[in-house]
């Protein structure tokens, strides 16, 4: 073989190789030592972190998250409150007014970081807010690990949001972002957006933490607690192994995202065993206000078992909901979320979210800063899926997600949408924020499922979690599996959805009644194009069903789980109006419309139905 030959195949091969192993992830190990000082609100910190380096680059510097350092006067996250004022997030202001401006100094959040090595080698770090940029001793080549120890203080801050002392219902730490978490590194670089109030990433990681606090607390925790019998609260245990007033807690856990603990003196512990599931625990504030807990437990079993049957298995081995925080927000193996509820219904509804996220942001991590659509949206779409079943409507309803859908139509008729494509943490107003992120994220599965039918949605979901279970996928990932199972080109849909504010809006423009048929002309009113489910129904109360492909999708729906349907030739993207025949008189029909399943978007309903008479 010629040289020059034998350098354009190794060329080739080369190429074909990074192509072929294109994806990879990061990997750490944490050892923490935590030693509270429960009356000051405050801990002492050690920290031994082993990180894989899978990439295929050569890292000379890492960065850590520093949330807590976002909760005091003056911080990113605080000016971004004042900045957005009564169209910000209303947990973190006040009549518009930002709460961390009025934060005391000794309940500022602070994480001092004393010291960090590499190998034993001291580093030079730098802080910038709540991100440490770390400049490395050594590089990291790629296929190799390094080790850093880390030494620190953390002052609890004043609960604001998510973490901090004392929240509203009396629980006096949640210590979620509570250590200095190393940030994602992957195709597009670290991770490293500013905390200023959304969403979180990182990579999977293995956890073991020993805390050691004043024995009277209970401490509940996403993770295994490795020495039930030496602390309070846990398999009926009533002496506490303490040394100097303090007992020690020791918890692991493997390949997850975060690890977040809460701690109170009054907690109860209650635990049981999903069938083929996880072992579930309640940790909360037993009162009057939370008496609904001890209700949840055979709706909680019935949860995961519906989330493993239609989404995918879950991986660990325990789940816990803990009494925490400032509304409900999820982590590795377990939730933080107000306990005082009005109904049953109330509280489930938050524990079914918060738990699903153990689906769309635990076990399928995207990166939530960037694609938070794709966490709150998927995972507010297996709420609505879960909840219709536990709490089903006394009133027969055509799907579980036209609330989500009336909310959205009434939403954009206040002109402030944004499209689901923004940063989280970018958007100007927070109800934008909150319409792009949970209700078109849900809503993206719902039209789905219209334009490719329920049978090929539940597959793209199954095949979803198969694929990219335990990973950190992107919306293009998703997209590819979708287009893959259905057959179709759905980049359109995706664009228009996810990339702009653009709405659906069609119409019945005309009917024409004849001796032996009814001539019936749709127009698109809006921007965004769609395939059309036209649905008839007769005098004898008989359903009707007619497909309009649209051309765009290339192949076209087959069949649908709202029943059976004739297929008739596509509607051009580019054309306005739509005619076409069905061979039923006027003394036949009762009713013509489009899409009798409420799916579709149509933001406009008005013309959308014709009775006939």
């Amino acid at each position: 073989m010629k040289k020059s030959v034998a350098i354009l195949f190794a060329f080739i091969f080369s190429q074909f190789q990074a192509q072929q192993n294109a994806y990879y992830q990061q990997s750490a190990k944490y050892k923490m030592d935590i030693d509270v000082n429960a009356e000051k609100f405050t801990y002492q910190g050690n920290q031994t972190l082993t990180y894989t380096n899978n990439s295929p680059d050569e890292l000379n510097v890492v960065y850590f998250h520093l949330y807590w350092n976002a909760f005091k006067p003056n911080s990113m996250m605080d000016q971004r409150v004042a900045g957005q004022g009564k169209n910000g997030d209303s947990r973190l202001q006040k009549d518009g007014i930002s709460r961390l401006a009025a934060i005391p100094k000794d309940q500022e959040g602070a994480q001092n970081i004393h010291w960090i090595k590499q190998n034993g080698k001291d580093l030079k770090f730098e802080i910038q807010e709540t991100v440490m940029k770390v400049y490395l001793s050594e590089a990291i080549k790629p296929s190799s690990s390094t080790t850093f120890t880390m030494n620190w203080d953390a002052v609890i801050p004043q609960q604001i949001r998510r973490s901090g002392r004392n929240n509203r219902e009396g629980v006096d730490m949640t210590m979620t972002q509570w250590y200095p978490k190393i940030a994602e590194y992957d195709y597009d670089g670290w991770a490293t957006f500013d905390y200023v109030g959304r969403e979180f990433h990182a990579p999977f990681a293995d956890f073991d933490v020993t805390i050691k606090i004043n024995k009277d607390y209970i401490v509940g925790a996403g993770g295994t607690l490795m020495n039930p019998t030496e602390v309070k609260g846990y398999d009926g245990n009533a002496k506490v192994k303490a040394d100097k007033n303090k007992a020690t807690w020791r918890w692991t856990a493997s390949n997850m995202l975060d690890f977040a603990w809460s701690a109170d003196k009054d907690y109860t512990v209650e635990s049981f065993d999903v069938a083929d599931g996880p072992k579930v625990y309640l940790v909360y504030i037993s009162s009057e206000k939370t008496k609904f807990w001890g209700e949840t437990k055979p709706y909680l079993a019935k949860f995961f078992q519906t989330m493993n049957a239609k989404f995918g298995k879950y991986a660990y081995p325990s789940y816990a909901f803990i009494q925490g925080g400032d509304g409900g927000m999820e982590y590795g193996m377990c939730t933080m979320i107000l306990g005082e509820a009005k109904s049953l219904k109330d509280l489930m509804g938050l524990m079914v979210h918060e738990g699903a996220h153990s689906w769309y942001q635990q076990m399928i991590a995207t990166n939530e800063p960037i694609y938070p659509w794709m966490d709150e949206g998927f995972t507010s779409y297996a709420e609505n899926t879960v909840m219709s079943q536990l709490f089903p409507a006394k009133e027969a309803e055509p799907n579980a997600f036209v609330g989500s859908i009336n909310a959205y139509r009434n939403f954009v008729k206040r002109g402030i949408e944004e499209p689901a494509v923004w940063l989280g943490d970018h958007h100007d107003n927070g109800s934008a924020y909150s319409f792009a992120t949970y209700v078109k994220g849900e809503l993206y599965l719902v039209q789905l499922g219209y334009i490719v039918g329920e049978e090929n949605l539940a597959k793209i979901m199954q095949e979803y979690f198969k694929q990219w279970s335990m990973k950190h996928p992107t919306d293009r990932d998703f997209l590819h599996i979708a287009q893959q199972v259905s057959g179709m080109d759905l980049k359109w849909f995706h664009h228009y959805w996810i990339n702009t504010t653009k709405t659906i809006d069609y119409g019945i423009k005309d009917v024409k009644y004849d001796a032996k048929s009814t001539t019936i002309t749709l127009v698109n009113n809006s921007q965004v194009p769609m395939p059309i489910d036209f649905g008839v129904m007769t005098n004898d109360n008989k359903m009707v069903t007619y497909q309009i492909p649209l051309n765009m999708t290339r192949t076209w729906k087959s069949k649908d789980a709202y029943g059976p349907f004739t297929t008739l030739p596509y509607w051009p993207w580019t054309q306005k109006e739509y005619t076409f025949t069905i061979p039923y008189t006027k003394a036949q029909l009762k009713v013509l419309g489009i899409d009798f399943s409420y799916r579709l978007a149509d933001v406009n309903l008005e013309d959308n139905f014709v009775e006939v008479k």
